[in-house]
Parts: structure tokens; C-alpha cells; sequence
């Protein structure tokens, strides 16, 4: 909070009894009579037409048109429940078990084997007849999806389309009439006009924030398709999915990603610009997804040292750095190549992924290449920009039981193994289920360690242990366990052993 400039003259001296005392002012006769007449004046009044009327009509308006989008999703695999079992700082927060009971109807927390996770984000009505816009990440892998309206009814959603790149699902429910908010133009406002956001922050309820327009045009590193706007109206969790709307009632943006150190809002929030989400959403109702053109290159952008040693007279273009084996450049592009131009398009390569995109997939065009201290022509064939891969931790996989053990165990990913901190392994096992009197329990092992090593054997699948045979006194089984980030070898014997510490 700032602090506000206090006005200047004498200070108030406060009493023993709290109080505030006068200050002794003496004053000449002169002094006082410009000081009688002053009082004379009457004050101008302010207009009351003049005097800022807030957002509540706005709000009051627009308001009826923004929904909450509430998602079971689909179980989490059996070796990221493993995980979040074993770290409890990544397991059950407030938010999320707050969501969890607003999808269960109250009907308290799931146990840990039929557990699934939930997400809670906004969304608002583009046309009458139900079509919701939300984003994506708010409903990636949904089982079950049910959109709540401002009225309190709860209607079940399907997915007519989500595109990955820019975040943006369309959603259809059957309600009758609905409230429709309609888009206007990202370009038609400044740095410094007012907004508001409005969604459901932390599953509390509908909620409005209103801020200013930060900047345009912001680029992300994770999203480098999308010309970002920046507000400071507040967003939080939750508010994922809603729109920012200008004073007069128009969808300028659909409130997406924070930058924010603690989860909350700092007042760095962004918004994919209402172009983006219009163009889109056209594309998913008529189609169901995005088609986006695909070179199947990395590149970087030319230093003018660089430049200088390509034999270049400045540094413009992208220099490619690497071409896909099995992607569409393959034989058109080369390595150190700097491309200069795509069709009618001048290359940077600040912007070379939006550029691609814009490209139609299976389309032939000319580009210009710097290459070999020449500018030259070649033909490139327009790939399809592949889809994202699953989010394995919403892959739902099964673990696997190991009767010679008495217990169950699940592949891991690069996630899982960083949640029960094992960054350092390449590979393993994660313990998911254990019998209280079975080998494994016996020998002290817990849900969510990492077994790396089965009889000198390194674990990558669990098909590496499914078929061990059943440890014995005379025939122990050794391997090799990380607990709580701590590696050891522990002897498998079927009867009991010291627990881990």
C-alpha cells in the first residue's frame, strides 16, 4: 500500500487522554480579516454528474453471461497419486479440496484409490444458443465437465473443440436463452484504459477486479504464438478462462496465465487477445480444432558477430539451427541456413513461430535462405504443427502388483520422480500399494519411494520385476530404494526389518 503525502503545516500534538489540541497560531489583524472574508466564500460543489459512477451497472449488465466451469478430471496414474501420497506439500490444498467438494455436492473427500483431481475455472457465453468460451488447460482431460450459471443451475458441458496453442475451448450446453457477451477489438484500446475482469477466484464465487490495460503485445515464453495483453486488475486461480471486458460492455480478452511469485496475484496478469479467441473459436465450431503450418525447425536469432561470419552485411533473419529428421524442412532447409523470408512474409525470428503458423498446412511456398554467402530460393512443403503430448500425469495408467512382494508399482516420469525428490535418478519404480504383512512392508518400504535396482538389475519398466520370485531368509532379494531423497540398499527377506528412519 502506498503511503499518501501527508499536507503540509504544523503538527497535531496528541493529549494524554488521546485527544488532538489546537496549535497556538497568533495572527495579525490583517491576517484575520482575509481569513473572515475566505470563510464567507461559499465552495464551488462538485456536479454529481462528475463524480465517477463505478462499474456496477457494467457489472450488473455483463455479469449474467460469465459461468463457472467446474471439471472432474480424469484419475491421475497410479504413480503420480504414489507421489503426492508421499509429498504432502504437493497433496490436498484448501483451493483444491474446496473444489473437490463443489464437484462432489458436498460429498466429502474422496479416499486415496478412487481419488480424482479437480479443476475449477471460468468461461462466458458468445452466442445465445450455449456456446461457452473457457481455456483449455482448464479442461485438458476432463471426464465429466458442468458449467454453473449466475442463476445457481448446474448443466453438464461437452467439448466441442480446444487448441493447445492459444489455450482457447469452446464448450456447448443446453440452457434455453442465455446472456451472450460479444467481442470487440484488442487494438481499439491503450495502455492506461480501464478494464475489469470478472471470474471465480479460489472457487469462492463470482467475483470482479477492475485495473487498467498494462501493455500490449506481450510475448511468453511458454506461449509464443499469442500477443499477450497485460493488466493489473486482479487474477487468480480460478479466474482462468473469464473475460476482460472494457468499460462499455466488450470481450477485449479472455484472462489466461499470472506472472506471480506466490500463486497470487501481483498484478501482472495476461489476457489472449478477443482477435485470437474470435478467429478461433470459429475455427473450433466449424471444425473442432486448429490447423497451424510446421517447419520442423529450431533456429535463434543472428548477433551481428554472427552475421559477420555467415557473411552477412547485417543481422536479420532466423539462423536455423537444428532441422527435423522426420519434419517437413527436411532437404529444403539446412543447418546454418538463415532464413530471410517465407513467402511474402520478412523472417525475424522473434516472430518466426507466429509466422509458421499463420502458414497453411500441405501448401507449397517460396522462401529465401542465406546460404553459403548467397541469397537463394528454395520450396518448402507446410507440415501441421503436431499436437502437445499428454499430460502424463492425467494419463490415468494402472500400476502393477508384485505378488513375491506384496506390493504394487507404476513407471515413473521426470514429474514424479521430482515430486518425491529423486531429480538425480534416470529411472525407477514407484512403490503405489503396499500389504501391511507382505515382503515389502516388512522390509520398511513405503508408498512413494523410488526402487531404481532389483537384484543388481536397473529397473526401467515394471515388467523388470513383475515376475521376481518370492524373497526368502536364505535367499534375500536386494535393492536399491530412494526414500525421502536418500538412496540405500535394502535386503528383501519376507520377514520383518528395521523401518526407514
Amino acid at each position: 500500500m502506498h503511503n499518501r503525502n501527508r499536507l503540509a503545516g504544523p503538527p497535531m500534538r496528541r493529549g494524554v487522554a488521546g485527544r488532538m489540541r489546537t496549535p497556538l497560531i497568533l495572527v495579525t489583524t490583517a491576517a484575520m480579516a482575509a481569513v473572515m472574508a475566505a470563510l464567507l466564500i461559499r465552495p464551488t460543489c462538485v456536479a454529481a454528474d462528475t463524480v465517477p459512477a463505478g462499474y456496477a451497472a457494467l457489472v450488473q449488465r455483463v455479469a449474467p453471461s460469465v459461468v463457472t466451469v467446474m471439471v472432474a478430471e480424469q484419475s491421475v496414474s497410479a504413480g503420480q497419486r504414489a507421489a503426492e501420497h508421499a509429498n504432502p506439500d504437493i497433496g490436498y490444498d484448501s483451493v483444491g479440496e474446496l473444489i473437490r467438494r463443489l464437484l462432489a455436492g458436498g460429498a466429502g473427500r474422496p479416499s486415496a484409490d478412487d481419488r480424482s483431481s479437480a479443476a475449477l475455472g471460468s468461461g462466458f457465453v458468445i452466442r445465445a444458443d450455449g456456446l461457452i468460451v473457457t481455456n483449455r488447460h482448464v479442461i485438458v482431460g476432463a471426464r465429466v465437465i458442468r458449467v454453473r450459471l449466475t442463476d445457481a443451475r448446474e448443466l453438464p458441458a461437452k467439448i466441442v473443440g480446444a487448441d493447445a496453442v492459444t489455450d482457447i475451448a469452446l464448450l456447448k450446453v443446453d440452457a434455453g436463452h442465455l446472456p451472450a457477451l460479444r467481442f470487440g477489438s484488442s487494438k481499439a484500446v491503450s495502455v492506461g484504459d480501464p478494464v475489469i475482469a470478472i471470474g471465480n477466484p479460489f472457487g469462492l464465487g463470482q467475483s470482479v477486479s477492475a485495473g487498467i490495460i498494462s501493455a500490449r503485445a506481450r510475448t511468453l515464453e511458454d506461449d509464443p504464438y499469442i500477443d499477450f495483453l497485460q493488466t493489473d486488475a486482479a487474477i487468480n486461480r480460478g479466474n482462468s478462462g473469464g473475460p476482460l471486458l472494457t468499460v462499455d460492455g466488450t470481450v477485449v480478452g479472455v484472462t489466461s496465465a499470472i506472472f506471480s511469485p506466490s500463486g497470487g496475484s501481483v498484478g501482472l496478469g495476461f489476457a489472449i487477445p478477443a482477435e485470437t479467441v474470435a478467429s478461433i473459436t470459429g475455427q473450433l465450431e466449424a471444425h473442432g480444432r486448429v490447423e497451424r503450418g510446421y517447419l520442423g525447425i529450431s533456429a535463434q536469432a543472428p548477433t551481428p558477430i554472427l552475421a559477420k561470419a555467415l557473411g552477412m552485411k547485417r543481422s536479420t533473419g532466423a539462423l536455423v539451427t537444428s532441422v527435423d529428421a522426420q519434419g517437413p524442412a527436411v532437404g529444403a532447409l539446412l543447418v546454418g541456413d538463415v532464413l530471410l523470408k517465407i513467402g511474402p512474409s520478412n523472417v525475424n525470428y522473434r516472430d518466426l513461430s507466429k509466422i509458421t503458423a499463420r502458414l497453411v498446412p500441405n501448401a507449397l511456398v517460396v522462401a529465401s535462405v542465406w546460404r553459403a554467402g548467397t541469397q537463394q530460393s528454395v520450396g518448402l512443403t507446410i507440415g501441421r504443427l503436431p499436437d502437445p503430448p499428454a499430460d502424463p500425469a492425467l494419463s490415468g495408467g494402472e500400476d502393477t502388483w508384485v505378488p513375491a512382494l506384496g506390493l504394487g508399482v507404476a513407471n515413473t516420469t521426470v514429474e514424479i520422480r521430482k515430486t518425491i525428490k529423486a531429480t538425480d535418478e534416470s529411472g525407477g519404480l514407484i512403490v503405489t500399494q503396499l500389504r501391511p504383512t507382505g515382503p515389502g512392508a516388512l522390509a520398511g518400504l513405503k508408498i512413494g519411494d523410488l526402487i531404481t535396482h532389483a537384484a543388481a538389475k536397473q529397473l526401467v519398466d515394471v515388467a523388470d520385476i513383475a515376475a521376481v520370485a518370492p524373497p526368502t531368509p536364505e535367499k534375500p532379494l536386494l535393492i536399491r530404494v530412494v526414500h525421502d531423497g536418500n538412496a540405500s540398499f535394502v535386503a528383501v527377506t519376507g520377514e520383518a526389518e528395521l523401518q526407514f528412519p
